[in-house]
């Protein structure tokens, strides 16, 4: 059997990373080697300072990096010396052209395979990480063999990520499964089991699934969607909590305890985010719609206009409880990563109940312990996001390190972001410091054993699917929740 002793990593973003430094603490015999063309991303890898926030990630960088660990931009000799390459380059939705707004965009991908086929000699194993539409590998394959050597012997793997940001590390050593696809062939076979031997360190056997590449592509797209699923099920029923007086908390815990259904992803929100899941999504209504089948892809579609109709709603009732106008006044939005535990923004809730707020002339004060300042801005100027007005951003966002800084003289206090530092915040202090009445919007219900507590000090509480304070039913102009079109792209955001 070939045995795989050398590792090249095309990639040193959330997944290829952790990925490869947990490869490398598994599998001291394995030399791993993360290459980038972002020299500061590189840098930092190599520093005390890593680029992304992960729980015990850190941890596992040190006691494998300069021994069998190491992170370069020295890109062509880390392919050409390797056993086996993963690609593990971002997959962005493209924003132009066919398909915009779902179809994944593959240029990375592509660029990957060409300089792959262009460096290489003899045989190696060449696996796609990332997250592609099916049929991806197909493509690559055609790149590679229309620039074969004679010498030349390069298989291609389907081996999709399912760790969560957050808990990766921990998705990583106790994985749920590791799914590889490959060619059904003997060739494709032999690579499938060399790649099973890698993961066999420390996975246990019965866990490796092995199907074949196209079954493979399209797991990693269907386990997001279902997740997005639940979320966008769940946040529905939120709804109807609010505006009949049942509790969703409670509501989750009755239907999860069905062990058909299950406890996880029952967490009612104010909305999915993330670099995956309304990525995928998206991308498999294209699938859909491109195999000319819209009844599906009109399912799907609406787990994707529940999310944003669940971000709206909870905009549209923070201005309503601010008796209809939220213009000139100072709003506190804590948290601004799309969930806890990671310095990540991408597709943030936070990002878009910003938006609404600025819209309406919001004075936003934004505090997050682990996004910079700079993401903050710049995820705030998009065109999509600034109406093509980022001088807007400057006057209406201030980015504090103090979370008390934040609540001063604020008229609300509104929580995006589900870090466990906002349940041992000092209410009593900043209640004292905001306007009266003093409002919480409790967008991640990481506030709900403090109920109590906090109507004591004075405050109106507002929170998901449950009605604490108000009585009244949110505010909702027909413009903001009129259904987005399947056909308009997700970019394009509906205005509060």
């Amino acid at each position: 059997m070939f045995q795989i002793k050398k590792v090249c990593c095309i990639g040193a973003g959330y997944v290829g990373g952790p990925t490869c430094s947990v490869i490398a603490q598994m599998c001291p015999e394995i030399t791993v080697t993360v290459v980038d063309v972002n020299e500061s991303r590189i840098k930092a890898w190599n520093s005390d300072t890593l680029p992304i926030y992960e729980p015990g990630l850190k941890e596992v960088v040190e006691s494998c990096r300069g021994r069998n660990l190491f992170f370069s931009t020295d890109i062509d000799s880390a392919i050409r010396e390797a056993d086996l390459v993963f690609i593990s380059v971002n997959t962005p939705t493209k924003t132009y052209g066919m398909g915009k707004g779902r179809a994944a965009d593959l240029k990375f991908i592509e660029a990957c395979a060409r300089r792959i086929v262009e460096v290489s000699d003899g045989y190696k194993i060449v696996t796609e990480k990332s997250t592609v539409p099916v049929r991806a590998a197909e493509s690559i394959r055609r790149i590679f063999d229309a620039n074969t050597k004679p010498s030349l012997n390069l298989q291609v793997l389907s081996n999709p990520e399912f760790l969560a940001e957050g808990t990766a590390v921990r998705d990583l050593k106790e994985p749920d499964r590791v799914l590889i696809g490959g060619d059904e062939t003997a060739e494709g076979q032999r690579a499938i089991r060399a790649l099973c031997a890698v993961y066999e360190h420390w996975v246990p056997k019965a866990r490796i699934i092995t199907t074949n590449t196209w079954s493979s592509e399209l797991s990693k797209l269907a386990a997001n969607a279902f997740l997005a699923q639940r979320i966008s099920s769940i946040n529905s029923i939120s709804a109807l909590c609010e505006a009949t007086g049942a509790d969703v908390e409670e509501v989750a815990k009755a239907i999860g305890m069905d062990q058909r259904i299950g406890s996880k992803f029952l967490k009612a929100s104010v909305g999915f985010g993330g670099s995956c899941f309304q990525k995928d999504v998206l991308n498999l209504v294209y699938l859909c719609e491109a195999l000319n089948l819209p009844e599906v892809a009109s399912y799907w579609q609406q787990v994707i206009d529940m999310n944003e109709y669940q971000r709206r709603r909870f905009a549209c009732r923070i201005i309503d409880c601010l008796f209809n106008t939220v213009t000139g006044k100072k709003i506190a939005l804590l948290g601004f990563s799309f969930k806890k535990d990671t310095g990540d923004t991408r597709e943030s809730s936070s990002i878009y109940i910003s938006k609404y707020l600025m819209d309406e002339g919001a004075k936003l004060f934004i505090y997050d312990p682990k996004v910079l300042k700079e993401q903050i801005i710049h995820d705030l100027s998009q065109p999509s996001i600034s109406e093509d007005n980022p001088q807007r951003v400057s006057e209406l966002v201030t980015v504090t390190t103090d979370p008390y800084e934040a609540c001063q003289s604020a008229h609300a206090l509104v929580i995006c972001t589900e870090w466990d530092m906002f349940k041992e915040l000092d209410y009593e202090k900043i209640y004292k410091k905001m306007l009266k009445p003093a409002f919480i919007f409790d967008g991640r219900r990481v506030l709900d054993h403090l109920h109590p507590d906090l109507q004591n000090i004075g405050f109106q509480i507002e929170t998901i699917g449950k009605k604490v304070t108000s009585t009244r039913i949110p505010y909702t102009p027909a413009a903001v929740c009129s259904r987005i079109s399947v056909s308009e792209p997700p970019t394009k955001k509906a205005k509060v």
